[in-house]
């Protein structure tokens, strides 16, 4: 069961889908045993990046349980629903099926912090008090903005919120008053690992961060990040870290991420598509195009980066 000690790398797993719209059962097995080479320490599925709301509920709980079986590692599964009903229902199903833990994301019709608490407390007596859940803090996307002694009233009210999945932009600064709340006592630990593809993950490890829960194309790059700061060598995690940031970059634009991120992955081999289902954009030419120099420059630095299929 997930528990306020992770850390490390919880890679969001894309869905691999055929052209049709399919799902791809294996580029799902192909995808679960890359995480693993890759030394991820944890798997989230049916997250943001997961296009979760394009699936039905068996279609739902069927990737999920696929991923389970076949990892070695803990599962975080996306449960966010409109009601506490549909949340209930898949928590119930994938948990059965041996997820570690839920993730929870806050509607964007919430507004006072009176509001946000309140929800978190029915949502984690909806899955269940015995469920381990995390928090996911992503005003970029649900316009729900939590400020630190939010996250401090939900962690103190909700024993079973283990995690915080920490996407606030910018957010260096609520990592540094988290845990320096912890260091008086107010808030008890909880592991905090963060998103947004990323893009600050040099740092954020530096102001405590436990490591990453994100789906950059190059996860084995986050994992050498994490081990390298958690080993003191800043500066090497650094320079890996800034060989990558064009390509981080360029994933991190609203709206084309998840094209670019499964292009990418296609051309590592690990999906058979870059497809996504619709409703969906698609990648033109000339961006693909684009993604191949950043990819040629990054070979000159990390090897990686040439290892592409054709």
């Amino acid at each position: 069961m997930l528990d306020a000690s992770a850390s490390g790398v919880y890679v969001i797993a894309p869905t691999p889908f055929h052209d049709d719209g399919r799902i791809d059962e294996r580029s799902t097995d192909r995808m679960t045993d890359f995480f693993l080479e890759s030394g991820v320490t944890g798997i989230t599925v049916l997250g943001q990046m997961g296009e979760a709301p394009k699936l039905d509920h068996a279609e739902a709980v069927g990737i999920a349980a696929r991923v389970i079986r076949r990892a070695k590692v803990p599962v975080i599964v996306g449960v966010s629903a409109p009601g506490f009903a549909a949340m209930r229902s898949i928590t119930r199903e994938v948990m059965e099926a041996g997820a570690a833990g839920v993730m929870i994301a806050p509607p964007s019709s919430l507004r006072t912090d009176d509001q946000i608490v309140g929800y978190y407390r029915q949502a984690g007596e909806a899955v269940g008090t015995d469920v381990p859940f995390v928090i996911q803090d992503y005003p970029l996307t649900f316009s729900v903005v939590m400020t630190p002694a939010v996250i401090r009233r939900i962690v103190q009210e909700n024993p079973s919120c283990v995690m915080l999945k920490h996407e606030d932009w910018p957010g260096l600064e609520k990592i540094s008053a988290l845990r320096g709340f912890e260091k008086d006592g107010s808030m008890r630990r909880i592991s905090i690992l963060c998103g947004n593809g990323g893009l600050f993950l040099d740092f954020e490890m530096e102001r405590g961060a436990d490591g990453a829960m994100t789906g950059y194309c190059f996860p084995d790059m986050l994992v050498d990040v994490v081990r390298l700061q958690k080993a003191g060598r800043r500066d090497e995690a650094h320079d890996l870290f800034d060989a990558h940031l064009p390509l981080i970059r360029y994933e991190q634009q609203p709206a084309a991420g998840l094209a670019v991120r499964k292009y990418v992955l296609k051309r590592r081999g690990i999906l058979s598509s870059d497809a996504q289902r619709k409703p969906a954009g698609a990648l033109s030419a000339t961006a693909k195009a684009e993604i191949d120099y950043l990819l040629s420059r990054l070979g000159q630095s990390d090897q990686r980066a040439l290892k592409l299929a054709a």
